[in-house]
């Protein structure tokens, strides 16, 4: 059988996350990630640094966002110069596209295309995707592995 990911709606989400408050896994314990106000100057920066820009799109309430942010991305936040940000779904804060349009963080999401929390985003030159997305939250014990494969074929399009 297939490895698939288990994806959860905007909906299912935001239960989910309500059940986890009541029994204390919250989103006040989460750890956090910048928000960028310019996703070109994010994006150039990253790029200075020879590295992909990953954009991690979450919900408020999401404990699968909790997870992929809490054990994986937040380490790994400025490691080997790896650049991450995060834009949450529903958020009406303004943010620089990569065509220097504003805009709040949920109609660029939805632009995107992006339906499901969390998915994670891997932008080279130009503001183009350089890797498949990390779309849901894959069974723990392969998401770093789906993580590791992403990030090195991001990083091999930003090198070359």
């Amino acid at each position: 059988m297939k490895n698939r990911p288990f994806l959860l709606t905007r909906r299912q989400c935001v239960l989910a996350g309500a059940a986890a408050s009541l029994v204390g896994a919250g989103p006040a314990l989460a750890a956090t990630l910048p928000v960028p106000t310019s996703l070109p100057d994010t994006l150039a920066a990253a790029l200075k640094k020879g590295s992909p820009l990953v954009v991690m799109v979450s919900l408020v309430g999401c404990p699968f966002c909790v997870i992929a942010r809490d054990n994986y991305l937040a380490p790994m936040q400025g490691q080997a110069g790896l650049s991450i940000v995060q834009l949450d779904m529903r958020n009406r804060q303004l943010v620089q596209d990569f065509s220097g349009t504003s805009q709040t963080q949920d109609e660029l999401i939805r632009r995107w295309g992006v339906k499901v929390a969390p998915t994670l985003l891997f932008f080279g030159r130009g503001g183009v995707e350089v890797a498949e997305r990390m779309v849901g939250g894959y069974i723990p014990d392969f998401y770093g592995a789906y993580l590791d494969d992403r990030l090195r074929t991001a990083r091999a399009a930003v090198a070359g």
